[in-house]
């Protein structure tokens, strides 16, 4: 239940972007400049977001990226949640992984199922626009 490097460099391109594509499309090369990131590490990052409805892409000479939805619209958790395969709190909770034959008489489980839910409501508290308003 780590937040992986590439779940928190897909916060900072989607803040970049709320920050720097209000006008136009952002560069991905840009996206690295401002960011101190590699490119190469970024398309793959940007690529999930793009399949995940979070960020369109355009081609060509003015082309870049933006955000699919308003910055308000957008949460951490939207981003979170589709960079990171394995974010449960406990492998029994995670329906692809190993089968729990204690799963009906667990007296933890619904303590796991309740802070899984604080954590993806804490998550769902901010915005992109929220967190792109505060970078300095």
């Amino acid at each position: 239940m780590v937040v992986s490097t590439k779940g928190r460099y897909a916060l900072r391109v989607m803040i970049d972007i709320a920050k720097y594509g209000t006008d136009s499309y952002v560069t991905l090369s840009g996206i690295a400049e401002r960011q101190g990131l590699s490119e190469k590490y970024l398309e793959s990052i940007i690529k999930m977001l793009v399949q995940n409805g979070l960020v369109k892409g355009l081609r060509g000479k003015n082309g870049g990226y933006k955000l699919a939805k308003d910055a308000n619209e957008i949460t951490a958790w939207d981003i979170i949640s589709v960079t990171e395969n394995d974010f449960y709190v406990v492998a029994c909770m995670n329906p692809d992984g190993p089968k729990c034959d204690r799963i009906n008489t667990c007296v933890t489980l619904p303590m796991w199922k309740e802070f899984s839910e604080e954590m993806e409501a804490f998550f769902k508290k901010y915005t992109i626009a929220d967190l792109a308003a505060k970078e300095a």
